[in-house]
């Protein structure tokens, strides 16, 4: 069973701009352990500030009382013991030594001789026995140690392999492998040590940290070190949700991962960490599972041509088919089986010539535009506009010290009705006044997922901003985007598309 530790809590936070509290370490921590069943976690760094002690604390008290203490790992350093002190105080059980893996590391930061190195890390792994922990060692800069002094390394293992270190860990501390490098070196240390476990941890400056890691197992490392979302310094470490599939699918190796959950699990980290994830990142991207091409939806719908082992159902999602101006009548066939819809083939053609025009004149659309196009295109809501709902007018009201108040004018159908409340915000403040008046009228509304504002870069203050907002109606969960150069009128927009959107649904059902 081939071990996964994630070290998002630790290696992750070292992400520029990125900063766990002690309740998102928790959660974190739990979901890792509990929900995608990593096997270790390692989640923080001895002696680095008063939050990261108050966290690792939290974490080992909750991993105690859940039977799981040890499998929650902590860095420490070669410092006579006080990281090892730092780490047992805060009632943690295993420390990951991080020791130097390359000699010019060593005689360049330490300025020490391999001999000397080894004494300390002994005095270390000491102390760690006195204090009732277990211990595994990283070798920072092994590959390039590997590379260049590659009897140094054989110097160090050497020198504790008779000790009680469980793990000897690989990293490509500056990420400069490849996948035929990472085979031999790894190779190198497998084939010479076969009684020992070798970890290997990737980094992501070549965009080769999965293909390392894959080259890693192959070799026979017993273990394979992830974040989520390939968080870490620099360019981060390697993805979970990448190395999940690839361990399944490729591989053939036993882990315990649960892929079902990377979803949420990427989600949320993403939610919390404020580093959004690439729409086109392999298995957890926004449109990883969405096909562009009519010819390839055409293919999916007579006979699942343009599918691999990465179905969508595997991991809680299903499979979209884009509108633009390369769709054809298959992908707005697809969209319109999603949302219920049926049109007769003129009419589907009629819609599928609209896609195209607006996809030429680079308007991006997505399912939840459809029933707008529909109602536009055909005139099936009685003559109306499909603008069925829109702001008169509104006014925001901001005073220091006082909750912002909104003034909303809306007209549905002709019919123009006014409320007014106070919000945490001028745009929560607008909402609030929105739901009031679909309260009166006894209208379902949706509920906010998320909000995503895009500012171009220049930092002009009257460049145009794109305020993307994903609802939730009844588990039915869309985007809708609007554009202004005043993000709260952005908002507006987004919101107002919702209403019409909902609205033209309902009319043409």
């Amino acid at each position: 069973m081939l071990e996964i530790l994630d070290t998002t809590l630790r290696d992750g936070e070292q992400t520029a701009g990125v900063s766990f509290n002690v309740n998102e370490k928790l959660a974190i921590a739990s979901l890792l352990l509990e929900k995608l069943k990593v096997d270790r976690i390692e989640v923080a760094s001895a002696r680095v500030s008063k939050g990261e002690s108050e966290a690792f604390r939290a974490i080992c008290s909750w991993a105690a009382g859940n039977g799981c203490l040890d499998r929650v790992e902590a860095l420490g350093f070669v410092d006579g013991g006080v990281s090892v002190d730092w780490i047992a105080d805060a009632g943690g059980k295993v420390v990951n030594i991080l020791a130097k893996g390359s000699l010019r590391h060593l005689t360049t930061q330490l300025r020490k001789s391999p001999e000397e190195h080894i004494a300390d890390i002994r005095a270390v792994l000491e102390r760690a026995r006195e204090r009732g922990l277990s211990a595994n060692i990283y070798l920072e800069d092994w590959s390039n140690g590997i590379e260049q002094s590659p009897e140094y390394v054989y110097e160090l293992v050497d020198g504790l392999k008779d000790t009680a270190i469980r793990r000897f860990m690989l990293p490509d501390t500056l990420g400069i492998l490849d996948p035929q490098r990472t085979a031999r070196f790894v190779g190198l240390m497998t084939s010479r040590y076969p009684e020992l476990h070798f970890d290997f941890h990737g980094h992501n400056d070549y965009d080769l940290a999965v293909a390392n890691s894959y080259a890693a197992v192959q070799a026979g490392a017993r273990g394979i070190h992830v974040t989520v979302n390939g968080l870490g310094e620099r360019t981060g470490n390697t993805p979970v949700a990448s190395i999940a599939v690839i361990l399944n699918d490729m591989l053939k190796v036993p882990n315990n991962l649960d892929e079902k959950q990377l979803m949420h699990v990427c989600r949320y980290v993403e939610s919390i960490s404020g580093i959004r994830l690439p729409s086109n990142m392999p298995v957890v991207g926004e449109n990883v599972f969405t096909q562009s091409s009519g010819v390839h939806a055409d293919g999916d719908r007579k006979g699942r041509l343009y599918e691999n082992a990465l179905l969508p159902e595997r991991f809680g999602r299903t499979r979209k088919y884009a509108l633009g101006k390369t769709s054809g009548k298959a992908n707005v066939m697809e969209n319109l089986r999603e949302l219920h819809i049926s049109l007769t083939p003129e009419q589907v053609k009629l819609v599928t010539e609209r896609v195209v025009e607006l996809g030429d004149k680079k308007q991006s659309m997505s399912t939840e535009d459809l029933p707008f196009i529909i109602a536009d295109v055909l005139k099936e809501n009685s003559g109306q506009t499909p603008d069925n709902i829109h702001v008169i007018n509104y006014s925001l009201q901001l005073t220091r010290r006082m909750r912002p108040v909104a003034i909303v004018k809306l007209s549905i159908h002709g019919k123009e009705y006014e409320e007014s409340s106070v919000g945490d915000g001028q745009y929560d403040a607008f909402m609030k006044a929105l739901w009031k008046i679909y309260d009166r009228l006894d209208k379902k509304h949706p509920v906010l997922v998320d909000y995503a504002v895009t500012i171009p870069p220049g930092g002009k203050t009257d460049a145009l901003v794109a305020t993307t907002i994903t609802w939730d109606k009844d588990g039915y969960e869309f985007k809708t985007k609007g554009i202004d150069s005043d993000q709260t009128e952005a908002a507006i927009k987004a919101t107002v598309k919702m209403l019409n959107i909902l609205e033209n649904m309902d009319i043409i059902h």
